[in-house]
């Protein structure tokens, strides 16, 4: 489902040269849940925006779902996003002038999916997650958990591939945290969809299927 072969990222500027990410080789199957560990600054959130096509490699390649990424422009690349990738920040990144369906809604509305089809999908969705009974409140109305499920809504909308979660928990108290990865790993097992998650925490990093370990930029484990 993923693979990347022999990765480096090196950030340049006139006078300085940063390593961010060496020698990272790393598969990932469908169907499995991926924690990604390691010290802040040791490369885990370029690794991720680097998988999600956020960010390209210095050298190396990204293979996701089958397709080599190296040669795809802008707009090829957005589009290969939007159908293959879903995404969990840990600020939720919800539009607060917009209802929960309609920020559940985004991913299909750029899909150019009609109104209808959008609005049904969304509320699929947001029963999954359960959240049907909050369509229309508005993200200032909800708790950090909810704008959360919230998110993973959005990211499963349109049906990807894979999902890429970063600290998808690190904004929430220890009880709204193991609600949405009591979600995480229901869309897992039960849906089948592969998942890669940055987090600091060892306990939820033990309950997923493996853990790779990075430390300056380096794969350790």
């Amino acid at each position: 489902m993923i693979t990347l072969t022999n990765l480096e990222k090196i950030y340049r500027t006139k006078e300085i040269e940063t390593v961010a990410l060496e020698n990272v080789n790393l598969t990932v199957d469908k169907g499995e849940f991926l924690s990604i560990m390691g010290p802040s600054g040791c490369g885990k959130s370029t690794l991720l925006n680097i998988i999600g096509l956020l960010d390209a490699p210095t050298s190396g390649t990204v293979e996701i779902a089958g397709t080599y990424t190296a040669n795809m422009n802008d707009k090829q690349l957005a589009m290969f996003r939007n159908q293959k990738l879903g995404f969990v920040f840990q600020s939720f990144h919800l539009i607060n002038s917009l209802n929960v369906l309609d920020n559940v809604e985004l991913p299909l509305l750029y899909r150019k999916v009609s109104a209808k089809e959008r609005r049904v999908a969304a509320e699929a969705v947001l029963e999954k997650v359960g959240l049907s009974h909050r369509m229309r409140h508005f993200p200032t109305q909800l708790s950090g958990g909810q704008c959360q499920r919230v998110a993973i809504a959005r990211a499963i909308v349109g049906n990807p591939d894979i999902i890429l979660a970063d600290e998808p928990t690190g904004n929430l108290d220890s009880k709204m945290g193991a609600e949405v990865m009591d979600l995480l790993h229901k869309l897992n097992k039960e849906d089948g969809r592969t998942i890669v998650m940055v987090t600091h925490n060892e306990e939820q990093a033990k309950q997923t299927s493996r853990t790779v370990r990075f430390f300056d930029g380096r794969q350790v484990m």
